[in-house]
């Protein structure tokens, strides 16, 4: 009867301990991810040149603007040359936090030397789902918001890789067979979108490397059980690197990531999910 008592007392505690941990602790935590990304369509000007990438942000009452601030400070030291902000910027489930007027001078902070880009996301359309307001916070911000359209982004020298922006899936009008097939073969393709699932039906493109969010890597992420929250479209690819065998060409790597994102929703609680900054190096390879 004692151990009973006893075994009842340390779970309980444990139980205690990890929810302070994972509503008080790991939400204000941040981890860097450093990936190298290498592919023979790498032009040489681009060998080393670093995207760094966040999402999910969910700035609320949960996430407040002196929290954004302290992100952009961490996201200006690792000196990105490509920036790219894979959306959710606002939590749609509180009302008018989209309506804050300086947040497009706080973003407006962030820094990269070729430039900033960004894609809709599910809570980009406010409160009631209807209204695209992130956009023209974005782009007031001078983020360039690729809604089923794509950038040849060039250095000075004239050598360009390609980046391609599908709208939300689940509010938006995501066009893909319009889109991909303008992609070429012999760039090195980019392609932002928020959710990750729809992964699956783009691998007869030649894109490079996917760059996602959404999932937030589960937010609750248990040994053996793994991810405990799965939302709509980020339910197959949770969180970090997978590799898809590309049909547009075998040998050629269809490389997905998703981000764990920044924020949370629904409720103020990671656990096993460390909020994420992802830097991705470039390099050439022969």
């Amino acid at each position: 009867m004692v151990a009973v008592l006893l075994a009842g007392t340390v779970l309980a505690a444990a139980a205690v301990a990890a929810g302070l941990y994972g509503t008080l602790v790991e939400p204000r935590r941040l981890s860097i991810t450093r990936l190298e990304i290498a592919s023979p369509h790498v032009p040489e000007g681009f060998d080393g040149k670093r995207i760094v990438q966040f999402s999910d942000t969910h700035v609320s009452p949960d996430f407040p603007m002196d929290r954004l601030e302290a992100l952009i400070a961490k996201l200006n030291a690792l000196e990105p040359d490509l920036l790219v902000f894979n959306g959710d910027l606002f939590d749609s489930r509180r009302r008018n936090v989209e309506e804050n007027p300086n947040t497009s001078d706080v973003l407006s902070r962030l820094e990269a030397k070729i430039g900033k880009f960004a894609v809709y996301g599910n809570h980009d359309f406010g409160y009631n789902r209807l209204t695209r307001s992130v956009g023209p916070i974005l782009t007031r911000a001078g983020f360039r918001v690729l809604i089923n359209d794509l950038e040849r982004v060039h250095l000075p020298s004239g050598e360009s890789i390609v980046l391609a922006g599908l709208d939300d899936y689940i509010l938006g009008r995501p066009k893909f067979r319009t889109v991909l097939p303008k992609l070429q073969a012999e760039d090195f393709n980019v392609l932002l979108a928020h959710e990750p699932d729809p992964a699956t039906g783009f691998t007869h493109f030649p894109v490079d490397l996917q760059l996602s969010g959404h999932s937030h890597g589960g937010q609750v992420h248990l040994p053996i059980l793994g991810a405990l929250v799965r939302t709509k479209m980020g339910r197959q690819y949770v969180a970090g690197l997978y590799t898809l065998q590309g049909r547009f060409d075998p040998d050629r790597p269809y490389r997905l990531y998703v981000n764990r994102g920044i924020g949370t929703t629904r409720m103020r609680l990671r656990l096993g999910s460390v909020p994420e900054i992802a830097v991705f190096t470039l390099r050439r390879s022969r």
